[in-house]
């Protein structure tokens, strides 16, 4: 005698409804595997290639580019600049959102206007914000008349902040905190909407004070959006390209302090240098690069979950 099997059979309403969901997800799957799939293939393929585009042919290197990468101080400066761009922006950032939203999810007065005035950055294009930040930073822009006024610098001695190698990566940094922290207060805000308030009541109760419940209370409610903004703030930081491309003219200047590794790779790829495979092989390192330190980040948040 056959044993029947303990696993419930689909009925056919089941199986109707699974190929349904497949069929609606064919496109999206398609779309993937056309656009990203064969070409992240095809960047690897690229990566073991020297490659010419004006005479289009491809000759077999091996792993010429990635010794190259080890050798290369462009791209050991470039990768430097990455990662300390990443590292004070992505802290500062979720600290200011996370601040702010708590600040406005409070009974202040105003609170709503102050909701839309914050967000206004994020309506703000990239590129315009860069153009407006090289003008308040400009040798005669208002960052340094205020200086001037205020007795921090001498009269006529403004600081070069768009053509001086110390200044110039910060002074993009605080560009980038500026318009991201709007985006990022907004994801705190709309997850501190649904914080119980039983949960401040009887924290309360127990006697704690303001920073006892947004230590205790607020940050460890909000983990999961924290570890959503740091991942999504080290991935944007690592990419970095449009900001820079416009404060440096595509050159990565001054000294190639604002050189960044998206802005190096299509300075290889369709500049003058004209070293596709080469690019290739820095945008894969790039790629493993961010997912290592993702994922990193995300074990540290999680274990801190723990305790």
């Amino acid at each position: 005698m056959n044993k029947k099997s303990s696993k419930p059979r689909a009925s056919k309403r089941q199986k109707a409804e699974w190929r349904q969901g497949y069929l609606f997800l064919t496109p999206a799957v398609l779309v993937i595997g056309v656009f990203i799939g064969i070409s992240a293939l095809f960047v690897v393929y690229l990566s073991f290639h020297k490659v010419n585009l004006f005479t289009d042919t491809y000759t077999f290197v091996g792993l010429e580019n990635y010794k190259r990468v080890f050798t290369d101080q462009i791209a050991k400066k470039a990768l430097k600049n990455s990662l300390t761009f990443s590292v004070f922006v992505v802290p500062i950032q979720t600290f200011i959102a996370l601040i702010v939203a708590s600040a406005l999810n409070s009974n202040i007065r105003g609170k709503y206007a102050f909701r839309t005035i914050y967000f206004l950055p994020t309506l703000t294009s990239s590129s315009a914000l860069t153009l407006i930040f090289m003008f308040m930073f400009s040798v005669t822009g208002p960052i340094n008349s205020i200086l001037i006024k205020t007795g921090v610098l001498p009269v006529g001695g403004g600081i070069n902040f768009l053509n001086n190698p110390s200044y110039a990566l910060p002074v993009i940094m605080v560009m980038n905190i500026w318009s991201t922290v709007p985006q990022y207060t907004t994801m705190y805000l709309a997850s501190l909407q649904d914080l119980p308030a039983s949960m401040y009541e009887a924290a309360s109760i127990d006697g704690a004070g303001a920073w006892k419940k947004f230590t205790n209370v607020t940050v460890p409610y909000l983990r999961p959006i924290t570890t959503y903004v740091l991942l999504t703030g080290i991935i944007g930081t690592l990419q970095m390209f449009d900001q820079a491309y416009i404060f440096s003219n595509g050159s990565g200047g001054p000294a190639n302090s604002t050189l960044t590794v998206s802005l190096m790779v299509y300075r290889y790829a369709f500049g003058t240098n004209n070293a596709m495979g080469y690019a290739s092989t820095i945008a894969i390192i790039l790629a493993f690069v961010i997912m290592l330190v993702s994922f990193t980040a995300e074990k540290l948040n999680a274990s801190e979950s723990l305790y």
